[in-house]
């Protein structure tokens, strides 16, 4: 007889593993386009959150894109010299420095994310729209949970 508490550890760690993989397989079919486009999931990342949220201190592009800001200098130094992204310093305060995307960035964007967008679609095409809204709002219930919850 299984007690409740095996059941409910069983269900913990089903969901661990259907969500480990699931978001294993659609990374992968992201990181396929994006690396098509000569890019990694973090240039890309960032790119993407400059290209939408206009210029971002460096500090708190790693926030964002869940990344440390050790790497966030190395990936914004990579897309420099792509010429996708320059930095700024602040008007305000000096030691403030922004990362902004170029034209040459933005135009970038516009041409590669429409086709990034559709192999995201493709990826998650295994659930039905209603499916998709049920499972964002529980995803995001449980990452906030998880967030609140971390010590």
């Amino acid at each position: 007889m299984i007690n409740i508490k095996d059941k409910t550890q069983n269900e913990s760690l089903d969901l661990f593993i259907a969500l480990s993989r699931a978001s294993q397989w659609v990374n992968a079919h992201a990181d396929r386009d994006i690396r098509k486009n000569g890019l990694n999931r973090t240039e890309f990342g960032v790119l993407e959150l400059l290209y939408h949220k206009g210029p971002q201190p460096l500090q708190q592009i790693g926030e964002k894109v869940l990344m440390s800001s050790g790497n966030i200098t190395y990936v914004v130094d990579k897309l420099e010299k792509k010429q996708m992204v320059r930095r700024r310093a602040s008007t305000e305060d000096r030691r403030l420095i922004y990362a902004e995307i170029t034209d040459q960035g933005t135009q970038f964007v516009k041409e590669v994310f429409p086709a990034h967008t559709a192999a995201i679609e493709e990826a998650v095409n295994g659930l039905s729209s209603e499916e998709k809204q049920l499972a964002s709002v529980l995803l995001k219930k449980l990452g906030k949970f998880a967030q609140e919850h971390y010590k």
